[in-house]
């Protein structure tokens, strides 16, 4: 959660929880701060729909305001991530349309990414097996990746006979992993392997299959037990930073700690650590 609303502000009508939602077209649970979206079409391993691009995309956007969330967890159903877009509810379509139809396309997921991006909460993926094409980017899109030994993760773009800039692909794989290596998947097409993604920096950590989620679970709810207004300020600079010089880093930094500093959450670690005590934070 970004910004702290209290519950006497006038503002808070605004700023309502989240939770319960539900959702239509991915399942969604949410405990304790933590939020799981599950893409759950497992026969086809899991590809998304125009449908559920659109509510995504507006979930996302609307983590923006929830006072409730404070972290959220993406992964799919059945051993498999994402396939990307249904070949035959989406690709086939598309090849029908006319240029302006298609440019509100992909207009569209792009706008998923950038919702991702632009919510306060941390965003964590947990990936396994195939995770192709927008489902790649869905989980390039988050803050932290896990993965397990069997994930395979393909920029494909390319294999259908378009550009491999899609979805910001070009601007956020080399940061990522690097030009050259960023260059060769969106190229190629290929699926980089797991120990590639562990090794080249696109995934935080790798887990069995078994394992995976509720060990992805644990990390969301110790960031969500963590300073959120904080955690929401750490990420915003995160993204504005890309386009600083460094001397504008750093004063933007000094800024953003400066705010950070006159939250309850600062006062409440010294006054923890003073104590000799873990401190409770609250997010205001």
């Amino acid at each position: 959660m970004k910004h702290y609303i209290s519950a006497g502000n006038p503002m808070r009508p605004q700023f309502e929880p989240r939770a319960p939602y539900a959702a239509q077209h991915f399942a969604w649970h949410f405990d304790g701060g933590v939020g799981t979206i599950t893409l759950d079409r497992p026969e086809r391993k899991n590809p998304l729909t125009f449908q559920s691009y659109a509510e995504l995309r507006d979930f996302f956007g609307a983590l923006r305001t929830a006072t409730d969330v404070k972290a959220v967890v993406v992964t799919g159903a059945g051993g498999n991530f994402c396939s990307g877009g249904d070949v035959h509810e989406i690709i086939g379509p598309l090849t029908g349309m006319t240029m302006p139809e298609l440019l509100e396309f992909t207009r569209m997921t792009g706008d998923l990414v950038k919702a991702i991006r632009a919510c306060p909460q941390p965003v964590l993926g947990a990936i396994d097996g195939i995770c192709a094409g927008a489902g790649a980017m869905v989980a390039l899109a988050c803050d932290l990746r896990y993965g397990t030994p069997a994930a395979r993760t393909a920029f494909l773009f390319t294999r259908v006979g378009l550009a491999g800039a899609d979805m910001g692909a070009c601007a956020l794989l080399p940061r990522m992993i690097g030009q050259g290596r960023a260059s060769e998947l969106l190229f190629t097409g290929r699926a980089m392997t797991a120990q590639e993604g562990l090794a080249w920096g696109f995934f935080n950590g790798l887990h069995e299959s078994a394992d995976l989620l509720a060990q992805v679970q644990g990390m969301a709810r110790t960031l969500a037990e963590g300073p959120t207004f904080a955690h929401g300020m750490t990420k915003t600079m995160l993204g504005q930073e890309w386009s600083m010089t460094i001397d504008q880093a750093i004063e933007a930094e000094a800024q953003a700690q400066a705010i950070c500093m006159q939250t309850q959450d600062f006062r409440r670690a010294y006054e923890a650590f003073a104590a000799k005590q873990k401190p409770v934070f609250a997010g205001d």
